[in-house]
Order: C-alpha cells, then sequence, then structure tokens
C-alpha cells in the first residue's frame, strides 16, 4: 500500500479513528494488527520474514537481559556473562543480517563470483533465478538489530511485552522506508498514553499534504525527464545529461523527503514523533555537512553501531579515515547490490577524506609559518567569523555538485552504466538546448515544467527557513485560520491538478522502497 494512493486515503483515518475510540490498553494491538495488514498488501507471505525478524530480536533482548540480571545479583560471573551476550548476540545478527543477505545479495554475489570463474577460466554457476526483495526488509532489520545492541550495551531494557514489541518494528508509517527510529524514542511513545489533539490532526495533515507535493510534483515530474534522457543516454547526450543528473538530485531528495514527511505526519496524528529525516541537505557548505544532514536515522545508525565500534575518531587519523571508508562502503552496499553503490559511497568517503587532509595541510602550513615568522609578524588564531556571502555561496553550490556527481553511480545502478552516462555526457557541447526549448521535448511540456520549477522554488524557500532553524509548518500554523486554510488548498489542488499520477493514473512507487 502506498502513501499517494486512494487506498492509504481511506486507511490512514479508519485507523487513527479508531485508535482513539479503543481504550489505551488495546490501541497498540490496534496498531500492529494495522500495520501488519499495511504490509500485507505487498506480499502477505513475506510477513512471515517481518515475524521472524521480530521474534528472533525480542528473544534475543530478553536472553541478553535476563543475563544483565543475573550479573548484577552475583548469580553469573562477569566474564561468563560477557562471553554469553557476545554469543547470543553475534547468533541473532548472523541470523537477521543472513536473512537480508538471502534475498538481497544472492544475485549480485554469484555474478561477482562468476566474473573471478571467468577470469580462471572455470565453469559459471547458475544464476537464472530471481528472488523479489521483501519491501522494507533493509530497514526493519536494522531498526531491531540496533535495539538489540542497545541491549547488549546496557543503554536500555528489553521490552517484556513481545505484542508493543511487535509494533515497534512494524510500525506501519516508518515501516518500509525509515526512518529508522531508536527505542528510546519510538518504544517509548508506544508505551505512552496519547489523547487526541486537534493541533496534532492539523500538524499531521499539514505534513502529509506537503510531503505529497514533494513527492508527485517535484519529483514523480522530474521523474519523467530523468528516466527519459538516463534511459537512453546515446539519444540525449551532452547538456540533456547534465540537467537530468540535476534534476534527479532534486527527484531523489523530494522523493525520499516526501516519504518521510508522510510517515511523520501519519504517526503525528496519533500524537507520535518520528525523527525528521531531513534537514535541508543541499544548503550544507560540505559534503561531511550533507552527511549530517541526509537521512538522518541511518547516518546516526551508522555512526553508533559501525563507525564508532571501527574506532572513530579516537585512535589516529590513518583509522579514522580507513573506518570512514568501511562505513561509505558498507552503507553503499546497503543501498544496493552493485558496484555503483560501493563506488557511489566509497566516493562520498573520499570526499571527506579530502577535506579532512586540506584541512589538515592548512593547519600545519599555519603552524610552520609561525615558527619561521618573528613574534610580531606571526598569524594569530582569530575567532571563527561568518564568512561572506560569495564565498557561502560558491561552498554550497560546489557541494551540490559533488553530491550530483555522487548520484550519477547511485542512478546509474552500476559502475559501468555510470561510465558510459559519464562519456556521452561529455562527448558533445551541446550547451544551446538550455536556450531553444529542446529540454521541453524529453517529456515535461512547457507549462508543467514551469510549475515544475516554481514549486522547486518553493522548496528552496521551505529548506532555507529550516536551515535556519525554522519549523515551516509551526509558522504557518501560527498564523490565522485562513492562512492556514489558504496553504492547505494550495498545495491541496497543486497536487490535484499538476501532480504526475503516471501512465495510466498508476502511482509511482517510492524510490527508496527497492532499499
Amino acid at each position: 500500500m502506498l502513501f499517494n494512493t486512494a487506498r492509504y486515503v481511506l486507511f490512514l483515518p479508519a485507523t487513527v479513528l479508531f485508535y482513539y475510540l479503543l481504550p489505551f490498553k488495546f490501541r497498540y494491538i490496534w496498531l500492529l494488527a494495522a500495520s501488519y495488514y499495511f504490509y500485507m498488501q505487498w506480499n502477505p507471505w513475506y510477513s512471515l520474514l517481518l515475524f521472524t525478524c521480530t521474534l528472533t530480536t525480542w528473544t534475543a533482548g530478553m536472553l541478553l537481559s535476563g543475563l544483565h540480571t543475573q550479573e548484577q545479583a552475583g548469580r553469573l560471573a562477569p566474564e561468563t556473562g560477557l562471553k554469553l551476550r557476545r554469543l547470543f548476540l553475534t547468533l541473532c545478527i548472523l541470523f537477521n543480517l543472513g536473512i537480508l543477505a538471502f534475498f538481497k545479495y544472492v544475485p549480485f554475489g554469484l555474478q561477482c563470483l562468476n566474473r573471478l570463474f571467468a577470469l580462471l577460466r572455470l565453469p559459471a554457476l547458475a544464476c537464472d533465478f530471481h528472488i523479489t526483495l521483501p519491501v522494507g526488509i533493509s530497514f526493519f532489520i536494522l531498526q531491531s538489530l540496533g535495539y538489540l545492541i542497545d541491549i547488549y550495551r546496557n543503554d536500555i531494557q528489553a521490552e517484556k511485552n513481545v505484542l508493543r514489541y511487535a509494533l515497534f518494528v512494524s510500525f506501519f508509517p516508518q515501516l518500509v522506508a525509515g526512518p529508522i527510529e531508536r527505542s528510546q524514542n519510538l518504544l517509548t511513545q508506544l508505551q505512552a498514553p496519547h489523547r487526541l489533539r486537534f493541533a496534532n490532526l492539523k500538524k499531521g495533515g499539514l505534513l502529509i499534504l506537503y510531503g505529497l507535493f514533494l513527492k508527485m510534483v517535484i519529483a514523480d515530474r522530474a521523474a519523467v525527464l530523468v528516466n527519459t534522457v538516463l534511459g537512453d543516454t546515446a539519444s540525449w547526450p551532452g547538456f540533456y545529461i547534465v540537467i537530468a543528473l540535476l534534476f534527479f538530485s532534486v527527484q531523489i531528495y523530494c522523493d525520499f523527503h516526501g516519504y518521510s514527511t508522510i510517515a511523520r505526519g501519519s504517526a503525528l496524528m496519533m500524537g507520535i514523533h518520528l525523527l525528521d529525516n531531513f534537514n535541508a541537505p543541499y544548503f550544507s557548505r560540505s559534503v561531511k555537512e550533507f552527511w549530517q544532514r541526509w537521512h538522518l536515522s541511518l547516518s546516526r545508525w551508522f555512526r553508533d553501531y559501525l563507525y564508532i565500534p571501527l574506532g572513530g575518531n579516537r585512535k589516529g587519523p590513518i583509522r579514522k579515515e580507513s573506518s570512514l571508508l568501511t562505513v561509505f562502503a558498507v552503507s553503499g552496499l546497503w543501498h544496493g547490490a552493485s558496484l555503483g553503490f560501493i563506488f557511489w559511497g566509497i566516493f562520498n568517503a573520499l570526499c571527506q577524506i579530502a577535506a579532512d587532509l586540506r584541512e589538515e595541510v592548512a593547519k600545519r602550513r599555519l603552524a610552520l609559518w609561525n615558527r619561521i615568522l618573528p613574534q610580531s609578524l606571526q598569524i594569530k588564531n582569530r575567532p571563527a567569523q561568518i564568512p561572506p556571502f560569495g564565498r557561502i555561496l560558491y561552498k554550497t553550490c560546489f557541494t551540490f555538485l559533488l553530491v550530483t556527481c555522487g548520484w550519477l553511480f547511485f542512478r546509474a545502478g552500476g559502475f559501468l552504466k555510470a561510465l558510459q552516462i559519464l562519456r556521452d555526457m561529455l562527448r558533445i557541447n551541446n550547451w544551446t538546448v538550455l536556450l531553444d526549448g529542446s529540454l521541453y521535448a524529453p517529456g515535461i511540456p512547457r507549462n508543467y515544467m514551469r510549475i515544475l520549477l516554481l514549486s522547486i522554488l518553493a522548496l528552496f524557500v521551505v529548506d532555507y527557513h529550516k536551515y535556519q532553524g525554522r519549523d515551516v509548518a509551526d509558522l504557518v500554523l501560527g498564523q490565522g485560520w485562513m492562512f492556514q486554510c489558504c496553504i492547505g488548498c494550495i498545495l491541496l489542488f497543486t497536487i490535484l491538478l499538476y501532480g504526475c499520477y503516471g501512465t495510466l493514473y498508476d502511482t509511482n512507487q517510492f524510490i527508496y522502497f527497492q532499499f
């Protein structure tokens, strides 16, 4: 069941209505049933995978919590308890990651083996079978493993109610594409009673409308040009590809940000606050800052459960950069079983490493000059000042272009395919297509292009306020009722009149559903 369908328009109000009508002690059971119904709309059999992940991690969490209790009571030696906890944690992680690897990486692994066998002149393995990737499997497995690791670290207590924990894993607004919630946030809220508040309904509805606006008016409309050009770069070379890549940067942001915003709005209607997954990432002034603002739940998961355990920045620069490379390579592999995704992750890591090296060289050069020059001429450390507007604009645009170059490998899906797109982009200099109206040929008519550009401008304004630390939804709801109604109606009618519904009004799936 997609967020941008009529079925969800009926499903969400019915779920919220019965949620508030039921007594508090039965609400989590109702949400659990609604979440499993929501997930079973794709493939009922894959709900067994969701149940298996839930049951194994809940059982392992109870075992880890029991071992902690026995150690504190003195009934178990700390060394023995630590070994048992590591054993249970490792077995559960390997089991769930094995499920993920089977569905997501077996075909890719067989292809890599066949390439190796071809070099060794060995017979190839049969890989003519196809495995349908269960929707959201990467997200709910990471979320449940994060819960388990938190128990192992003794940061949280295990949830004794298996049904409430099952709701934490399967909560439908964030089940299939995040955000990847922590138990300290979501599980705690699922245990608390929530009263019906009109303010939550208003803000939730506004967030849903804005999310649909991002998805249907911007992302899906930009996808028309992106799919046309990048699907046949030989026919659309040069600056057509440049514009398509710029539009893809907008498309993937609005597609994923739109999903996350709808998820936040849906949960808020029930009084539950989910993490805001994006914080104006395209206003970043470095690739490092970009990853502090893009897909925050995934970035924080890898930081806390992979980067820091690998050593982080505590064990010297070499260990830091190698840990960074490992984390981003794994992040690329998490997004998809392809060398293109892995290179995309490594590219982002290399951009950050290059920036760190540049900063380190600048510090050492300054220190060298201060040793050579007399004390009266030495350059003192000055308090940080706000750089001029031109420098801010340069850094922001340069970061955006770097990120867009990385999106080339992400969108292509394969390393060789990305190189082919790059070759077609550079083989002809047809910059005149920017002025002669040829950009309307790949599928977006002139009027719709104008609406798309105006919509991107509106996104720019909203994200600028967000970058400055202001919540635009709260700003709108802080105005009079007439202004609130006007904003809601503008969003609604823009979606209805200019939203992209696909061929024969088939809804377009969210990009991150494939991960």
